[in-house]
């Protein structure tokens, strides 16, 4: 069993490496648990009205939304788009473009990249092999830093023996209940 120095010891040295990538994963997963409500990732710079005509029989590919992109003059790469319930969305880097296809009316809307927030946003969607292994072993060191934690005091009423455990389960049951109940 490790003594509770060396316990403190590395739960110190473990904190104060990983502090900023703490801190940077709450604030990104904060912005990241609201994205429904607004976009933190990017800004709105301007909304263009637009009005088009789209044939009824025209089959909707990727070629052919990159195409009326380039008609209604946005320039920058396309990234997906989908046709549901009679609305043709496009989504580019830079704009959104949303067309009713009964009417013919729609918009653009252009926007930016947030500084930094989008940046840290990208923290938790990153799939790289090396972003994946970096993480994990980030997880495994939270694991330390809590079960570090847990044995650092060594003696007394505080002690993870006589009252940690119960305050560990209450904080495990919580998420639990929530994974079962919403």
């Amino acid at each position: 069993m490790i003594s509770p120095l060396k316990a403190r010891n590395l739960h110190r040295d473990l904190g104060y490496f990983y502090i900023g990538l703490i801190i940077s994963f709450a604030f990104s997963g904060i912005l990241m648990n609201h994205r429904e409500h607004w976009h933190p990732e990017k800004y709105t710079v301007q909304t263009k009205a637009i009005s088009v005509t789209i044939p009824k029989d025209t089959d909707i590919t990727e070629k052919y939304a990159e195409e009326l992109g380039k008609k209604l003059g946005i320039d920058d790469k396309i990234r997906r788009h989908k046709v549901k319930e009679d609305e043709l969305k496009i989504s580019f880097e830079k704009n959104d473009v949303e067309i009713d296809l009964k009417t013919g009316k729609g918009e653009i809307v252009t926007f930016m990249k947030t500084p930094i927030i989008s940046q840290t946003m990208k923290l938790h969607k990153s799939t790289s092999n090396w972003w994946i292994y970096y993480s994990d072993i980030f997880g495994l060191s939270l694991i330390t830093i809590a079960l570090t934690g847990a044995i650092m005091i060594p003696a007394g009423k505080f002690t993870f023996k006589k009252r940690g455990w119960k305050l560990a389960l209450a904080g495990l049951i919580v998420p639990l209940l929530i994974l079962i109940f919403v």
